[in-house]
């Protein structure tokens, strides 16, 4: 009896103990039984026998199939250049002293883009770019271009068809620099210089000539009249001493006085023939007043100053074409088209131009979507076709017509583009192509949401434009002959070759065009096994 109380004791003490372990044993009890009941799905199926093989079949379908190519394509504006000037005529430094656009502005023919060093830059159209000074006397290709840019304006250049800068085409570009509001050019300080030698050059050859002619007048019409009367006088005094010697000889002498030689008659005689010396003497000094000196002398040295003037007339003309007004090349920048846009100023007032850094970027003022393909997905396209891509936040599809399809240069063919989305891509980056599309009814609203992004586009190539027979390009096998079949399977299980004419691929289905035995929609073709 003393023994069975501690025992008690020790049971009553640990009841809980002994209760959890009681669970705990009845708890293992149920698993084993219940586990001895249960299978797995892994056990489950281990004991089921594999099913028999069979045929894995679709439908033939009614569906439209149509062909696209799918790029990637950036809204922008067309024709994108760097607009720069020649800076190194410029006299002085070349800063820009005002009329810097702002981005957006639209730069028109004979528009200013830009103010340096207090001269304008003028827009004129034309494909080459300004490489040097027009003046009077060149010519070039470069200055037809500006002709005709003159006539494209309504000033009229002369003629159009002529590639010489002459006194019309001073004319003209006079007109365009009151047109930009700008005065035309001046002429160097040595340019001046060299007409204000040429004019006093000129009128001193002239008073040359003056004076030559003036000494051949005098030396052709001979001797003063002052002179040619006194020749006159001693000619007749000459005459009347001549009369008298002949009239003493030949009349008697009186006797001679006593003491007195008598007069010889070959004294009288000589006395004659003295007068005849003097008067003979006389009448060619009279002669010889009267003609004059020799002349020679003085033509040469008038011919002389008709050349000295010509000359000095030719280099006048020469120094006037100097001075004429001619175009720098810093003073007109040509675009292959206008109306343009200015995209980005790289200037501003007050900085200084570089060499030929361009000092903005302007593109056309029409919106393009600008893309790249690969030749394979290019080869598929054609100008004229059309594509649609829609406007992010719900703006709408637009409709874009292919305008340019044109080989890319390698600058070009973006890093790492596999091409288009659409059947055969190419990632040869060697034969890539540019695709331009124009877009067509586009807002200002949709303008501002799309410029600068990044869309897809997608142009339909060829489609079926109804619904036809297709099935899966997995059903189609090919025959011994290169035919292409499918394989069709009947309610029994029963199958049968059937040969079939494709059409067009699309999307992972082939239209069939025809067929040996007939096909209908809803006939099962064994696609796998």
């Amino acid at each position: 009896m003393t023994a069975a109380k501690p025992l008690s004791r020790f049971f009553s003490g640990n009841r809980v103990i002994w209760l959890l372990a009681a669970v705990a044993v009845v708890f293992l009890t149920a698993g084993i039984v219940i586990a001895r009941f249960i299978e797995s799905p892994a056990d489950a199926a281990a004991k089921v026998a594999p099913p028999e093989a069979g045929l894995i079949t679709v439908p033939v379908e009614n569906r439209v199939i149509a062909n696209d190519v799918s790029l990637r394509a950036d809204v922008l504006y067309d024709e994108s250049v760097a607009v720069a000037i020649d800076t190194t005529d410029i006299s002085g430094t070349p800063v820009v002293t005002g009329q810097v656009p702002e981005v957006g502005t639209t730069i028109d023919a004979a528009s200013v883009v830009l103010e340096v060093a207090g001269r304008p830059v003028i827009a004129l159209p034309g494909e080459l770019p300004a490489y040097r000074t027009l003046r009077v006397g060149v010519s070039g290709p470069d200055v037809l271009q500006l002709k005709q840019a003159l006539a494209a304006l309504g000033i009229n250049p002369g003629n159009v068809e002529s590639d010489v800068y002459d006194a019309a085409t001073v004319a003209a570009v006079d007109q365009l620099y009151v047109a930009a509001g700008y005065p035309s050019p001046a002429a160097s300080e040595e340019d001046a210089a060299a007409l204000q030698s040429a004019r006093d050059g000129l009128r001193s050859a002239k008073d040359m000539l003056a004076e030559a002619e003036t000494a051949l007048t005098t030396a052709a019409g001979g001797a003063p009249q002052s002179v040619r009367m006194e020749a006159q006088r001693v000619v007749n005094d000459a005459q009347r001493a001549l009369n008298q010697a002949v009239t003493t000889r030949d009349t008697p002498q009186p006797a001679a006085l006593e003491g007195e030689a008598p007069v010889s008659p070959q004294s009288l005689q000589d006395a004659v023939d003295s007068a005849q010396e003097a008067l003979d003497i006389a009448i060619a000094a009279r002669d010889e007043a009267n003609a004059g000196t020799g002349t020679s002398s003085e033509v040469t040295a008038r011919d002389n100053a008709r050349a000295a003037v010509e000359q000095a007339q030719a280099d006048l003309d020469t120094a006037l074409e100097s001075t004429m007004t001619a175009l720098p090349a810093a003073e007109v920048v040509y675009f292959s088209n206008l109306p343009r846009r200015v995209d980005q100023v790289q200037t501003k007032r007050g900085t200084t131009l570089s060499g030929s850094t361009p000092f903005m970027s302007v593109s056309g003022a029409d919106v393009v979507v600008e893309g790249s393909l690969a030749a394979s997905d290019a080869e598929l396209l054609e100008v004229g076709m059309t594509g649609t891509f829609p406007v992010p936040d719900g703006g709408g599809t637009i409709t874009g017509t292919v305008s340019e399809i044109v080989a890319a240069t390698e600058s070009e063919a973006p890093e790492g583009e596999d091409g288009g989305e659409g059947e055969g891509g190419d990632s040869a980056k060697s034969s890539r192509f540019t695709v331009t599309f124009v877009p067509e009814g586009l807002t200002e609203e949709q303008i501002a949401v799309l410029l600068g992004q990044n869309i897809k586009i997608t142009v339909p190539v060829s489609s079926t434009g109804e619904e036809v027979l297709a099935v899966p390009a997995a059903a189609l096998t090919a025959g011994s002959g290169g035919e292409s079949r499918i394989e069709r399977a009947a309610s029994d299980g029963t199958t049968a070759l059937v040969t079939v004419e494709t059409g067009l691929a699309a999307d992972g289905f082939v239209q069939i065009v025809s067929s040996e035995q007939p096909l209908s929609a809803s006939d099962q073709v064994v696609v796998g096994k």
